[in-house]
């Protein structure tokens, strides 16, 4: 696989205007990822305005991660072959055409198809945001342009309820999709006037079959487990969904092997360091994104506050994390902790918080500030050292590819944190919901059903307790995944050390080559 070819300025003469260019990216940047979670607190008005039910909601927020996931890689390989500007253009209009048809949504299945679209361009704009910072700055500057840029990613995944809460406080839903249009606009001008031209065209081909697979699959296992507490288990569909999933992630696997240009690598996996930051960095967007939408779901619906007030409450997460990677908190502890510690302790953070919310922020806010504060303290520790850990695992020549494999296992991690968590949540709430609301697909919908103030309380009492339990089961996955991610990392290092202290010393290796070749 080539390396990406990218044209490097030297030290002193970047570009002219990489700040102001830096300052688009930024702003795109931003966008894109605000629409991981800004969608979550407008939960609420979805449901009550457009009849959606929690599986609905579930395919609103997955069908934007799914479709990203399963770009992410090749949308790579096409921008180094095609031409990094035209793919980050190319990007930006797809996602504001995406964000309009999203506002313009009538119906459920509408919305869920403008995600989709918007998954498509934000896969486009995630991979070529970095590539063309790295383009337009030297080497002097290109360090402290990253790590504006890494701070700014940061900022959109955590500040997205704060956001959508102001937006839903005083406008419909669909405001928190238009705002996304004059950013596009002022991207794509600032990107066709500003950004030069870089391409690598003898690069690898963009897998597209492979992209069509891994999508296929990963869609088929979601809809199985959002569907399964609706449907049943063992319905056909549901068994159906389940079959075509695990079939293509097969058939995924079989062909990335035997591919001439492979999305993912499969001799990656026989690195042990790689295959414990791969689990590691599933699970801890597991749990961010399954906790981001129980979260908003908890504080609206269970505690009562409005949209505003709900992004307002959530503040101290995204605060906590912004704040340890501007600082560097996370990078600092790194080499003095190691990666199997680091990575287990951050895990173990972002579980105490989840617990900490499910048990002390059952009935108010005080004993939920604790666990957002934890949580915002263990993703921002564990975040750094997996990636770390995943571009140790990829020869330098693939940091690219590495790069790819992040984003896409934080955009699986994501999805299939809302469709398991939320099945669990599901779950609970139709064996506890009373009789008179049975089958109500939402919170609204059995609420609607209830004819008497005991109904209501019981309603209520059912889904509080299917949120809290949904959390529950969230921090025993993170958990586990950070003590299996540390245990694979410590057996990894222990082996490179073994290998490390068993192979001679470079000059007695100099020295049998030259016997050898003398002999």
């Amino acid at each position: 696989m080539s390396a990406p070819v990218a044209i490097r300025p030297p030290a002193g003469s970047g570009h002219p205007q990489r700040w102001l260019i830096l300052g688009v990216i930024c702003l795109a940047q931003l966008t894109v990822l605000l629409d991981n979670t800004v969608l979550n607190v407008a939960i609420p008005s979805l449901t009550t305005e457009m009849g959606a039910a929690t599986s609905d909601i579930q395919w609103m927020i997955n069908a934007y991660s799914l479709v990203q996931s399963g770009l992410l890689l090749t949308a790579g390989s096409a921008a180094d072959r095609y031409g990094r500007k035209k793919l980050l253009a190319a990007g930006l209009a797809l996602f504001g055409l995406g964000s309009l048809a999203a506002a313009l949504s009538q119906t459920t299945g509408e919305l869920i198809a403008a995600r989709a679209g918007m998954g498509v361009g934000g896969a486009l704009l995630m991979t070529t945001t970095l590539a063309v910072i790295v383009q337009v700055f030297d080497d002097a500057e290109r360090t402290k342009a990253i790590g504006l840029w890494g701070a700014v990613s940061s900022l959109g995944f955590a500040a997205g309820p704060l956001i959508g809460g102001a937006l839903l406080d005083h406008f419909w839903w669909g405001s928190i999709f238009l705002v996304n249009i004059p950013v596009a606009l002022l991207g794509l001008i600032a990107v066709l006037r500003l950004v030069p031209e870089s391409k690598n065209p003898a690069g690898d081909r963009p897998d597209l079959l492979g992209a069509l697979l891994s999508t296929i699959g990963m869609t088929g296992v979601v809809y199985a487990i959002i569907s399964g507490p609706v449907d049943g288990w063992t319905s056909s569909s549901v068994l159906l969904s389940a079959l075509i999933g695990v079939v293509g992630l097969a058939v995924f696997v079989l062909w990335e092997r035997r591919a001439p240009y492979p999305m993912l690598d499969m001799h990656f996996f026989r690195n042990q360091r790689f295959v414990g930051a791969v689990a590691g960095g599933i699970l801890v967007a597991f749990g961010m994104g399954g906790s981001f939408f129980l979260l908003t779901q908890h504080l609206q619906f269970v505690l009562g506050y409005a949209p505003l007030e709900t992004g307002l409450r959530m503040t101290p997460l995204a605060i906590v994390i912004v704040a340890l990677n501007l600082t560097g908190a996370g990078a600092r502890l790194l080499p003095k902790l190691g990666t199997p510690l680091t990575i287990v302790g951050g895990m173990g953070l972002l579980a105490a918080g989840l617990a900490a919310v499910a048990v002390l922020g059952a009935h108010g806010y005080a004993g939920m500030l604790l666990g957002l504060v934890l949580m915002g303290a263990g993703i921002a520790l564990a975040m750094p050292a997996m990636a770390n850990a995943i571009m140790s695992a990829i020869p330098p020549e693939k940091a690219g590819v590495g790069a790819g494999v992040n984003g896409t296992l934080t955009e699986f991690g994501n999805g299939l944190g809302v469709a398991v968590l939320g099945a669990v949540l599901n779950s609970r709430f139709a064996a506890l919901v009373p009789a008179v609301a049975a089958g109500a697909g939402s919170l609204p919908a059995a609420l609607a059903a209830a004819r008497t103030d005991a109904d209501r309380a019981a309603v209520a009492d059912a889904f509080s307790t299917g949120v809290q339990t949904s959390q529950l089961a969230g921090a025993g996955a993170v958990l586990l995944g950070g003590v299996l991610a540390a245990l694979l990392l410590r057996r990894a290092e222990r082996a490179e050390a073994e290998s490390a202290e068993a192979a001679p010393p470079e000059g007695e290796r100099e020295a049998e080559a030259g016997a050898a070749a003398g002999g």
